[in-house]
């Protein structure tokens, strides 16, 4: 008997790549897809000017092993940075370059993984403690951004993907000392603030502070004008310490124009985050800063945010209040901060706004 005749169907599309890097990788792209453009490709006149200026430069040796003088120099060019900029250059920082090579390769190692491998911590949740994904957050990005990232908790308690086998190691050893380097970062500024080193210890509960990796991957994009690979956000913790494999593309925004970062050899960069200006009361504001991407090179970055402990209620310093200086934040629990600012679309400092109490 012949077999039967079915009836016509149009053929199932494929589904469109789960990544920018199978992307780049699966077809020769002459063009930003439409999902991923966030400019008009008829015009490009949106894109607003880019200038060069000195970026502040902090000597940790000086913080930590210097002369009282030293390190009191060090700490009011701490604070100032903080204040004027909300970021910084870290250099001498004792972490050694066969670490930082290390975790970068280990990171690249995880990117160059297959779909299949890697997907096996695509995020359900955004406060899963290992998260692969591309973009921010597709389920409410109302653009593709042109980023794909792996976010890992690493303190209080260590998780890792299993593969590649040398990432847990490496990223123990590397979150161990950046997380060492964010303390004594924070030591400073707090006494250029004028607070006592424990007491803003125990208040943030920073013995078990939140720290979480994040490793960005930015592949080379055919139409970079078009395309973004973050665009202006802040970040949500007190501070974000990160390292590029020599690529940059950072841009911070400061006095209403956007500034290209090119770090010093051997150098860390260091932003504040959403939390530090909440206890701050607003002194040290959190910085915005987007990540740009480029059609020749692929840029790996790897951000390590320091914060308090998610059950950690931040609110305003005390000693910071005061008929000057009004309350401008009302307290609330760093977890559910994070969760919020993590659920919801990537726009500027749109995340601070249900603690804000005096508008800008």
């Amino acid at each position: 008997m012949a077999p039967p005749i079915l009836p016509h169907t149009a053929p199932i599309p494929s589904p469109p790549p789960s990544s920018v890097k199978e992307l780049t990788n699966s077809t020769s792209l002459g063009s930003v897809p439409p999902q991923y453009a966030i400019r008009n490709p008829e015009t490009t006149m949106d894109i607003e000017p880019i200038i060069e200026e000195e970026i502040p430069t902090v000597d940790f040796s000086l913080l930590t092993e210097g002369t009282p003088e030293q390190r009191s120099q060090v700490v009011r060019h701490l604070g100032k940075a903080c204040e004027d900029w909300g970021f910084f250059m870290v250099v001498n920082h004792g972490i050694p370059e066969r670490l930082r090579e290390a975790m970068l390769i280990s990171m690249k190692e995880f990117f160059d993984q297959t779909e299949e491998e890697k997907g096996e911590y695509t995020g359900k949740h955004v406060m899963d403690p290992i998260r692969y994904g591309t973009s921010f957050n597709l389920t409410v990005d109302d653009v593709r951004y042109w980023r794909d990232y792996l976010k890992v908790f690493v303190h209080p308690i260590l998780y890792s993907p299993a593969k590649p086998p040398s990432f847990r190691e490496i990223s123990k050893e590397y979150a161990a000392s950046t997380r060492a380097m964010g303390m004594e970062l924070l030591r400073g500024i707090w006494e250029s603030l004028g607070l006592e080193e424990n007491d803003m210890t125990k208040a943030l509960d920073l013995h078990s502070c939140y720290q979480v990796l994040v490793g960005n991957i930015y592949p080379p994009c055919p139409q970079p004008e078009l395309a973004i690979g973050l665009p202006a956000h802040s970040d949500h913790g007190l501070l974000t310490i990160l390292l590029q494999n020599g690529v940059n593309g950072l841009q911070v925004k400061r006095r209403g124009s956007w500034v290209r970062v090119e770090p010093l050899p051997n150098s860390f960069l260091v932003n504040t985050g959403d939390q530090m200006e909440v206890v701050s009361n607003g002194r040290y504001k959190s910085v915005l800063h987007r990540a740009e991407v480029n059609s020749q090179s692929t840029r790996m970055s790897i951000a390590t945010v320091v914060a308090p402990s998610l059950d950690t209620i931040v609110e305003p310093a005390s000693q910071l209040v005061g008929d000057e200086h009004p309350m401008m934040f009302r307290g609330m629990r760093y977890g559910e901060y994070l969760e919020c600012q993590q659920a919801t679309r990537l726009k500027a400092k749109s995340a601070l706004d249900p603690v804000r109490l005096h508008a800008e």
